[in-house]
């Protein structure tokens, strides 16, 4: 495996990635909507909070380990459904997945992946994973899909509530996004300074959106697929929905997409197992309050009767560790993951959980705490949050 011991910070592998992948797939990952302010703040928000170093204190014997809907994870952090990762990287689902399960965390499959379910749960030996779902119109191919997840031995479902709608992405209007690549000049022109990203995609045939093509009805071609994907997102989706979703599923339920604690105290009466709060990385409402300034309200109102994460700006150990001081029970991260993955594929997303678990790990101890299950609001700066 290729030796990245040298890259300490997750802005490191973003710049790489910056340079090796495609500028329409890096910059899909990379942005939000309309001024990007959301984006933004979903990021400087955290650098905002502010911890009580104590002094001391014995700091031996630490352990970040910790459980999200009852699973064993090595550290509160879940890799995020994030859309085209096949994009960033070759077959970037399954290389994910595959970091993810040896470092102990657990895996989102997105519904707008690359790789199908089937893909992930062949490469992973069948090892659980959890699935996002987004809701279409076709609920037939919404049923199959559900079906297809339970096959492959998918542990959870996280039902994404905040995409009825596309918000305005404007680098994604302006360099036609789509997979794969349409061979324009400006996109050929790009992908000839890209040589690495090009000889791995000649050697996979997952190039479009598994979990659809050959799934849907009336989905023959990618020129139908695109045409599918615009039409098919649900703006009518509602919480009978989400009720008739958990019955069809029948195991661990997620809802993600919360901003509002009447929004969570909904999603509680559901029946769902956990919620995320999550503006979906700043590329929906922009506007909308940062996911960290969010969380702390809908903790207080909920997080005694279900377990509340977050995802949005996290780009250390020390977000997580501010995360979980504020009341989440975990993290998701998308971005973080996605830099290492498009700069050093497998290899990339083994560092960056690296890089998190190890600032996660100093930090807590620099807090004067030894294990992530006494982390509280104790641990921060009265009047940094």
């Amino acid at each position: 495996m290729t030796d990245l011991t040298h890259m300490t910070h997750i802005e490191e592998l973003r710049r790489v990635a910056r340079r090796r992948v495609p500028r329409m797939f890096y910059d899909y990952a990379d942005s939000g909507s309309w001024t990007e302010s959301t984006y933004r703040a979903n990021e400087s928000d955290f650098q905002k909070i502010l911890f009580r170093q104590r002094v001391a204190v014995n700091m031996d014997n630490r352990s970040t380990r910790t459980t999200m809907i009852g699973q064993d994870v090595a550290m509160p952090v879940a890799i995020a459904p994030t859309g085209l990762t096949g994009m960033q990287w070759a077959d970037g689902e399954i290389l994910a997945a595959r970091a993810a399960k040896a470092f102990g965390i657990p895996f989102t499959l997105s519904t707008m992946s690359i790789c199908s379910i089937e893909d992930v749960a062949e490469a992973t030996d069948r090892h659980p994973f959890w699935f996002q779902l987004y809701v279409m119109r076709d609920r037939d191919f919404i049923e199959r899909l559900i079906d297809r997840a339970k096959a492959a031995n998918v542990s959870a479902l996280q039902l994404t509530l905040d995409l009825q709608i596309i918000g305005q992405r404007h680098k994604d209007i302006v360099n036609g996004l789509s997979a794969p690549p349409k061979p324009t000049l400006r996109n050929l022109l790009n992908l000839a300074t890209k040589p690495r990203w090009c000889w791995n995609m000649l050697h996979t045939p997952r190039r479009t959106f598994r979990n659809i093509a050959g799934h849907a009805k009336g989905v023959t071609d990618l020129s139908s697929l695109g045409a599918w994907t615009a039409q098919q997102f649900d703006p009518q989706l509602n919480w009978g929905d989400v009720e008739w979703i958990k019955k069809r599923w029948g195991g661990k339920l997620i809802l993600k997409g919360i901003l509002d604690a009447e929004d969570a105290r909904r999603a509680v009466d559901s029946g769902a197992d956990a919620l995320i709060v999550s503006n979906h990385g700043g590329r929906q409402l922009d506007g909308a309050p940062s996911s960290i300034a969010a969380l702390p309200a809908i903790a207080e109102a909920v997080g005694r009767e279900i377990e509340v994460w977050m995802d949005g700006g996290v780009r250390s150990g020390q977000d997580v560790l501010r995360a979980r001081a504020l009341g989440a029970r975990g993290v998701l991260i998308g971005r973080a993951f996605l830099y290492g993955l498009g700069a050093f594929g497998e290899a990339g997303v083994t560092r960056a959980l690296q890089i998190i678990h190890k600032e996660l790990d100093l930090s807590m101890a620099f807090c004067g705490r030894t294990g992530i299950e006494t982390v509280d609001r104790s641990i921060l700066l009265p009047g940094s949050y």
